[in-house]
């Protein structure tokens, strides 16, 4: 794992690659940041990259007008998907991916969002990737993604979103809750972007720390578990499952 570098795309200035940031560097993992909203440049190339990383942001895929960057950052992902690269998308990222792949990403048709812990279940095939999936994870979005074609669905949402987690080509990842999420996060975003907590389908701030001291171990065990799959599956030498 280490010496490895990954390229990360943050999607506003304030932005960090949170816990996932911290176990990469823990693991010996150089971290390549970049910003395209702010104007850094992707490259065109990953021959210097383990694999790429895309989190979260503002906005939506769907308003090109506001953020063209996304597109451009959609189209840009035939440069993984092309090399075989290890790819993990988180909520827009997973979004992007999706729309990259042509699926469909929107809104709940009643307009509800998901802002808090909800539950998950693995499929099948989830459980055959990893024995420890977390019972509930945190949400922090208004859109989803259906399933793009030939992606396999590992989480199933029992909130407000079904499709949770898919993988596509055995490579890239779609994650559309945020396990890199600390507490300090929490806090920024429950009061810097508080509107979102009084859309329908979102619970209380109160409730994100409370649920995260009872939910928040389980997912800390599975991402150790995913990274370190992760981390393999680009070296031909994956273990089979993520345990």
């Amino acid at each position: 794992m280490r010496g490895k570098k990954v390229l990360i795309i943050l999607h506003q200035k304030d932005s960090t690659p949170g816990r996932i940031g911290h176990w990469l560097r823990q693991r010996g993992v150089n971290l390549d940041m970049r910003y395209p909203l702010l104007g850094d440049a992707l490259p065109q190339s990953l021959s210097g990259h383990y694999g790429v990383i895309s989190f979260g942001g503002p906005g939506s895929v769907n308003d090109a007008r506001e953020h063209p960057e996304y597109q451009r950052e959609a189209e840009w992902l035939s440069v993984p998907l092309r090399e075989g690269k290890p790819f993990i998308g988180i909520c827009l990222g997973a979004q992007l991916l999706s729309r990259h792949l042509g699926a469909r990403v929107g809104p709940h048709p009643q307009g509800l969002c998901e802002a808090g812990y909800y539950p998950v279940r693995p499929t099948e095939l989830g459980w055959k990737l990893c024995d420890c999936w977390p019972d509930q994870v945190y949400q922090w979005h208004r859109e989803g993604f259906e399933l793009p074609h030939g992606a396999e669905l590992l989480i199933e949402g029992e909130g407000h979103f079904p499709n949770q987690a898919y993988v596509y080509g055995g490579k890239a990842f779609a994650l559309q809750f945020h396990p890199e999420v600390t507490t300090a996060m929490l806090h920024r975003w429950t009061v810097k972007a508080a509107s979102m907590l009084a859309r329908p389908g979102a619970k209380p701030a109160h409730s994100h720390f409370q649920d995260r001291m009872v939910h928040d171990p389980s997912v800390a065990c599975w991402l150790d578990r995913f990274l370190d799959y992760w981390l393999t599956i680009g070296t031909g030498k994956a273990r089979r499952k993520a345990a």
